[in-house]
């Protein structure tokens, strides 16, 4: 009898341990997301991570051999990496901003890579943050991450686009194959993330929360932030929307844009028509393909990067169960990281850009206070 009592304990204690294991296991899946898209989004992301670090803080710097190379040479940006001093060179950092700007430095030629490495920084991490961190109260079984996932994975399509309208360029100047590489890589990672959007499960219970004075399940998250972000990212997703679609055309209504595009080279590939920089640089403007690519890629990244701010501010809703809350600080938190590296760069060039007659104080106040709004309804 003793032994039966025995055996009936540890049955017992096995059902317990099951249950328990059942209940981790469960707990899990609904809280985390599949470990394979966390693993398919380190890989595909964090290789385009590495490279925009490159153009970051090694500008010029070859990193992945003949194929970088030559992408690096298509774009003209090895003469920023000067290594003649061994450790003690600035080797394309931040040290090679200079104070003020000349006809030998490209002050505003180098603006331009930086900005588009540091914007492209903050479109991987925006993807790479949230799946490696697990933000506070995101369910995967809630759809936390889906306003997220799709706005990933429409920025790989429109990345993926993006280089192959420009592979007749790379095959001409032998530098299609890293770009193949990165073309790719968004594909794969695209379709990984639409086949879990698409076989998501959605939790059959959702509990109601006492909704905050003002607020109904169809209200924006944040009435503050939107605001801010419409008008400080409006009108930077505006410049960046010329940039991209129509490289060298001047915005009369906003001061010194022209300057703007004098000092960051635009006039060089794309001079306006009927201009006096048409008649003089109109028929070496081909010759400056790969600045052209670099000032799209970097207006592309930045619309990016307002695109997320939109879909956080106007897109996603409170909710009855106040989700929207979680499923916009998720992107919010990474956009203010991008937000402080624009800002740092800015701050930087700015004695470069006013030595030639563009004052950047005005774009350091506007990103700072839409900066400062993020940080505080992202972070608190």
């Amino acid at each position: 009898s003793s032994k039966n009592v025995v055996n009936g304990k540890n049955l017992e204690e096995k059902k317990s341990s099951k249950v328990k294991t059942n209940e981790v296991a469960t707990l899990a899946d609904e809280h985390l997301p599949p470990l394979l898209l966390v693993f398919v989004v380190m890989a595909c992301s964090g290789l385009l991570w590495v490279f925009a670090l490159r153009d970051f803080l090694a500008t010029g710097r070859v990193i992945a051999g003949s194929w970088d190379s030559a992408m690096q040479m298509f774009t003209k940006s090895t003469v920023f990496f000067d290594n003649a001093k061994g450790w003690k060179s600035q080797q394309g950092g931040l040290s090679s901003i200079q104070q003020v700007t000349t006809d030998a430095n490209n002050m505003g030629v180098l603006f331009i890579r930086k900005v588009g490495g540091a914007a492209s920084l903050a479109v991987q991490s925006q993807k790479l943050i949230p799946l490696l961190f697990h933000p506070k109260g995101a369910m995967w079984n809630r759809r936390h991450f889906r306003p997220l996932l799709i706005t990933a994975a429409l920025s790989n399509i429109m990345l993926a686009i993006f280089y192959g309208t420009y592979m007749q360029d790379f095959t001409f100047a032998q530098a299609q194959l890293l770009p193949m590489v990165f073309i790719g890589v968004l594909c794969f990672e695209t379709a990984v993330i639409l086949y879990y959007l698409c076989t998501q499960k959605r939790a059959t219970r959702i509990h109601s929360v006492a909704m905050p004075v003002g607020k109904t399940p169809t209200s924006v998250v944040s009435r503050i932030l939107t605001r801010t972000v419409l008008i400080v990212s409006g009108f930077r997703a505006l410049i960046a929307a010329r940039d991209l679609f129509l490289p060298g055309y001047i915005l009369k209504f906003i001061p010194r844009d022209d300057i703007y595009l004098e000092w960051t080279g635009a006039f060089l590939h794309s001079p306006p028509l009927g201009s006096q920089e048409a008649q003089d640089q109109g028929m070496t403007a081909s010759l400056f393909i790969g600045e052209m690519y670099l000032s799209q890629f970097m207006a592309l990244n930045i619309l990016i990067l307002c695109l997320y701010k939109f879909v956080s501010a106007l897109f996603i809703r409170y909710g009855r169960d106040a989700s929207g809350v979680i499923q916009a600080k998720m992107i919010w938190k990474c956009q203010v990281f991008g937000n402080v590296l624009n800002l740092l760069l800015v701050r930087l060039f700015a004695p470069a850009a006013l030595s030639a007659s563009l004052d950047l104080r005005w774009h350091l106040m506007a990103f700072a206070y839409e900066t400062v709004i993020l940080g505080i309804y992202g972070l608190f």
